[in-house]
């Protein structure tokens, strides 16, 4: 009963402007500016989140939250969007082709007003020869979201670390086709691979944020891809609860 009640008072004491989302938002690139005016709708909206087994976020956070659960909380709580709904379809293993068989049931039904899309960390193990196909998949996902009245989000997959994992050695030009990709169709990328570089001084940096050393995000990692979401949305907080959440360094 005594932790119930430090819980509940805690929550009381949170700032206003925190609970409401009423803080002075920065302002974001042009990509992003869409996906802020979703943000800013009176209506509520469904987020539609898919992947492979980063955006699925299981086993390896260990318990904790993935990316997608952090901003259901920024969002349906913190700036009161309590209606919208927050949907993860993110299959572990997945590669965008298999995806794209599956839209209908894993996106589209769901009439999202965004879909986010997190690909390319299986589908490099084809190597120089998938490449083509990554990219023909990619722009077909796009047509489909886009023939729904959707707006995409794009994310390049995390930093990986390329000893424990040789079979992924070409994810570099999967993240380059991304990156390519929403520059020619001027469309907002959350590049989670060029933060995770930004913020390497050693391979302990990395390491710190991966399960097991090799390619997935632990609790830590989601915790770190979740800010850059925020910060890319200009809807990063310091006073923010969950954009306080301890991200470790070596």
């Amino acid at each position: 009963m005594h932790r119930r009640k430090l819980i509940l008072s805690g929550m009381a004491a949170l700032p206003a402007q925190v609970l409401a989302g009423a803080q002075a938002r920065p302002a974001v690139a042009p990509p992003f500016q869409p996906i802020r005016g979703l943000i800013d709708e009176k209506d509520p909206i469904t987020w539609v989140f898919t992947g492979d087994s980063i955006t699925h976020g299981a086993a390896h956070t260990l318990g904790w939250r993935s990316y997608s659960e952090h901003f259901a909380e920024r969002v349906r709580w913190e700036l009161r969007r309590t209606r919208d709904m927050v949907i993860n379809s993110g299959i572990s293993g997945d590669r965008l082709p298999r995806l794209m068989a599956d839209l209908d049931w894993r996106v589209i039904r769901f009439r999202p007003r965004l879909v986010s899309l997190m690909m390319g960390m299986n589908d490099c193990v084809e190597g120089p020869d998938g490449r083509a196909k990554f990219r023909g998949a990619l722009e077909r996902f796009a047509a489909a979201v886009d023939a729904q009245h959707a707006v995409l989000l794009l994310h390049t997959p995390n930093l990986i670390y390329y000893p424990l994992a040789p079979q992924r050695k070409d994810l570099p030009a999967y993240v380059e086709i991304l990156r390519d990709f929403s520059r020619t169709h001027d469309v907002a990328l959350v590049d989670h691979y060029q933060e995770w570089s930004g913020m390497r001084r050693t391979d302990d940096d990395q390491l710190l944020l991966l399960a097991g050393g090799a390619i997935h995000p632990n609790q830590y990692g989601h915790i770190f891809m979740a800010q850059t979401i925020f910060r890319d949305l200009g809807i990063f907080d310091p006073a923010s609860p969950v954009c306080q959440f301890f991200v470790p360094r070596a």
